[in-house]
């Protein structure tokens, strides 16, 4: 029997969102990776020339992008929503610290994605960032965000590729640490880049579909084995990073390793 998806299982999400140390940790190990790739803050704050009053930043998680859109984009209102209170604690200090002029005009919201508590035609632009491979039925999701978007406002939604960090997968099976890993179906597989354009056109009319190639770069086995202990994708036996360093090693002989992903932005209206 096939384990349920992490992404999309709500009990194994709950879980992996409880607080913010998993994520605080991937983000890291990730930024230390990066290669190439234009940061994904700057490239959804180029989609916008003008100032919104409303803008809403579904999944707003640890709010790193919060932070540069109200900065970027200086509206009246910001509605930060995620379903982690624990994220949402750890965002409004976020913006805070970075942004403490702009802190008034940000609102924090604890809610679902699927029912989200504002009023029909109320928000200028909706901004979803590798959030909505969450929901089993992300169509659902941009049906709501239809409802909120005013007449002429924009959605900016952000996803990876299926096929993202697969270089990993096949890493950790070589290794012996997951051997079923190249076979598990991807975190992403209910809203990815090969499919992000037909699920948002269900709900919205796209305007415009771009993809970016982020490469990362992985130093050795244990700064692969810190990232791969957050990635809830494997079924490893061991969650220390140096035990896995060492079983990692003994394919990589002490050097590192090279992974990908494709990043889609698609920019979707009303009519």
């Amino acid at each position: 029997m096939t384990a349920p998806n992490p992404f999309l299982d709500e009990d194994q999400r709950l879980a992996l969102y409880g607080d913010a140390r998993r994520l605080t940790q991937r983000t890291t190990v990730l930024g230390a990776a990066k290669v190439s790739g234009t940061p994904v803050a700057e490239v959804l704050a180029s989609f916008l020339t003008d100032t919104p009053d409303h803008v809403l930043d579904v999944g707003c998680g640890r709010g790193g992008t919060t932070v540069h859109l109200v900065k970027a984009w200086l509206p009246g209102q910001l509605t930060a929503l995620d379903a982690s209170t624990a994220l949402l604690d750890d965002a409004a200090a976020r913006v805070a610290d970075r942004a403490p002029e702009l802190s008034p005009r940000v609102r924090f919201v604890a809610a679902d994605f699927h029912d989200i508590p504002l009023p029909d035609d109320s928000v200028d632009v909706i901004v979803a960032a590798f959030c909505l491979y969450h929901s089993t039925d992300p169509g659902e999701v941009l049906a709501e965000c239809r409802r909120c978007l005013r007449r002429n406002g924009r959605v900016i939604l952000v996803t990876k590729s299926a096929d993202s960090y697969a270089a990993l997968d096949a890493l950790v099976a070589d290794a012996n640490l997951d051997p079923g890993a190249v076979h598990r179906p991807s975190l992403y597989e209910s809203f990815h880049s090969g499919n992000a354009e037909a699920v948002t056109a269900s709900a919205l009319r796209v305007d415009e579909v771009t993809h970016h190639h982020h490469r990362f770069r992985f130093s050795d086995p244990t700064h692969t084995a810190r990232y791969l202990i957050t990635n809830p994708k494997y079924e490893l036996p061991e969650q220390s990073p140096h035990v896995i360093a060492e079983q990692l090693n003994s394919v990589l002989n002490g050097n590192g390793v090279s992974a990908q992903s494709t990043v889609t932005y698609v920019v979707a209206s009303k009519t």
